[in-house]
């Protein structure tokens, strides 16, 4: 219970520094919320997405799972995709994996750790799609890296074809969805290249995929 008690002391201080630098701050904070990013992440506990770029309660709306995955069946993801679309108006989405991720590691290897195994089947369907680029990379850590970079882009177009993003694009409003990735060993963020704000660039990324083609990365 010493623990849990560590927790709600912590957090008295943290709220009080920040009254004290903006004493109206949590009172504005809960009149509106105007985030201006979504965020879709990995649930690994060493990921702090809005305190990591500085941002302050309220700058963005995040949603997390194992392995950053974004699934067409997954109503829990699709409904904060669309209230931060509809709803917040959100301008960009972030997806967002990690070097390392324990989730891809248990689909590369194939490992079997019970009902979760359904979920990262969907991170398998990845590595085949695109076997022939991993079988070429020399050794493990490279093909785990790799597959990391390759889930994130696949989660991107999957973003893309939802049909909230797709409403979104119809309707003319603006709407960018960025694919990332992080290094826990030291802290930073890298961009995969993928951005997508239209039809046309998800097409582009969705055919050089199907068809096998070496897909950005930033090494």
């Amino acid at each position: 219970m010493e623990r849990i008690k560590k927790l709600l002391d912590g957090n008295k201080k943290w709220a009080a520094e920040i009254k004290e630098s903006d004493p109206r701050f949590f009172e504005k904070l809960s009149e509106v919320q105007t985030p201006e990013f979504l965020w879709i992440g990995c649930a690994d506990s060493r990921i702090t997405p809005a305190s990591s770029f500085g941002l302050l309660p309220g700058e963005m709306f995040v949603h997390r799972n194992v392995a950053n995955l974004v699934l067409h069946t997954d109503i829990n993801c699709l409904s904060v995709i669309q209230f931060a679309v509809e709803v917040l108006k959100v301008r960009h989405i972030i997806v967002c994996g990690h070097y390392g991720c324990g989730g891809v590691k248990a689909a590369l290897d194939n490992a079997r750790y019970g009902l979760i195994d359904n979920w990262l089947r969907n991170i398998q369907d990845v590595a085949r799609k695109h076997r022939s680029e991993l079988d070429s990379l020399p050794g493990y850590e490279a093909k785990l890296s790799r597959l990391c970079e390759l889930n994130v882009i696949e989660q991107v177009t999957n973003v893309g074809l939802t049909t909230i993003v797709q409403d979104a694009w119809q309707r003319d409003q603006a709407l960018s969805v960025h694919g990332w990735i992080y290094t826990i060993a030291d802290g930073i963020y890298q961009d995969l290249n993928v951005t997508i704000s239209s039809n046309e660039e998800l097409d582009k990324l969705r055919s050089a995929a199907n068809a096998g083609e070496p897909l950005a990365a930033v090494r």
